[in-house]
């Protein structure tokens, strides 16, 4: 069982602020993370290269409402959330569903109370380059794009820890993040 964990990459989260509404079309849009923006994580700084997303935009990705897979708002498999990247980044139009979660995301977003976006990730063997404390995501596997109501939530030290370990080698520190976020997908 530890074995399976330590192979099991974790799930990175990050932020951005694009959201429009269409409440009478039951629709949200924009961009869940955009290209070359430097984003100041704490213990490095983060930069998304064009077409990282590329080669997960053929795979099934949800949209969550504050990263809660018990919160649903859709899916590309069904065709309610849409994905593409742009010479900005991740574009996303959503389809929200007539739910208690998706009614108030709709009342949020026509208030223009959320938070922002927020995306979930992995990244794959190969899919970054490391300049110092630079880090640089050149292909990202992308599991969810999530609306987030308050704050785009990640915690900077945690993620930070977790996307160092590997080039740091703090394989300890690295584990127990592995640990936290199986016991929070569980």
């Amino acid at each position: 069982m530890a074995g399976a964990l330590h192979s099991r990459p974790a799930i990175e989260r990050r932020a951005f602020n694009e959201i429009r509404a269409d409440s009478k079309q039951r629709k949200i849009g924009g961009y869940a993370a955009t290209f070359g923006a430097e984003a100041n994580l704490g213990s490095f700084v983060e930069t998304i290269e064009p077409g990282a997303f590329r080669a997960a935009l053929a795979g099934d990705v949800l949209a969550l409402l504050d990263h809660d897979p018990a919160k649903v708002l859709g899916r590309t498999k069904s065709g309610t959330l849409t994905l593409r990247e742009d010479s900005r980044g991740l574009a996303f139009e959503l389809q929200v569903p007539d739910t208690q979660a998706g009614r108030d995301v709709l009342a949020l977003a026509e208030r223009g109370d959320l938070g922002g976006m927020s995306f979930g990730f992995v990244v794959p063997e190969g899919g970054e380059s490391w300049n110092g404390r630079t880090r640089t995501l050149r292909s990202i596997g992308l599991r969810e794009i999530s609306v987030v109501s308050a704050w785009p939530a990640y915690e900077g030290t945690e993620i930070a820890l977790r996307a160092l370990a590997h080039h740091d080698g703090a394989q300890r520190r690295a584990r127990a993040l592995r640990l936290a976020e199986v016991k929070q997908w569980a």
